[in-house]
């Protein structure tokens, strides 16, 4: 499941990616606008926003005309970049992880564990579909979703 903490650093990312289209100036986002916006509480998201400048997603400029914005075009942000930033690990148990693998405690023998081949897939199938999607494909889904549903 996703946890609250990801949902809201994409939902943060969306929203300064769609500032940024809306805004040729290059003026930041305030965190209040993104707090109201996205219903995001404003604490949990200053953490958020944080992390992200922390790992160079995001800028932030100080002041009364202050705020944060991408450092990277939303194109070149997967979904498993955010994901792996605020939760860890993709895989749902140590072992079939990429980049957090670990050897369970309770494992005799890796090699033929059934539990351990079928996470393993699980975890390939959904980094195609993570890692292929990006802030900007977001976006695009939900242009997509509001014309369909302003069409009914």
């Amino acid at each position: 499941m996703l946890s609250k903490k990801s949902k809201y650093a994409i939902k943060a990312l969306v929203a300064l990616a769609k500032h940024e289209k809306e805004n040729k100036d290059g003026s930041p986002m305030r965190i209040i606008e993104i707090s109201e916006q996205e219903k995001i509480p404003k604490k949990f998201l200053e953490a958020i926003l944080l992390e992200l400048r922390r790992h160079n997603l995001l800028g932030s400029k100080m002041g009364v005309n202050g705020g944060y914005y991408l450092l990277k075009s939303p194109k070149d942000i997967a979904l498993t970049d955010i994901i792996r930033l605020t939760d860890g690990p993709i895989a749902m148990i140590p072992c079939a992880s990429l980049n957090f693998y670990e050897k369970c405690d309770d494992c005799v023998d890796e090699t033929i564990c059934g539990l351990r081949k079928v996470m393993t897939e699980l975890r390939t199938a959904s980094l195609k579909v993570l890692s292929g999607n990006t802030i900007e494909d977001i976006i695009k889904n939900e242009k997509k979703l509001i014309k369909t549903k302003n069409q009914e």
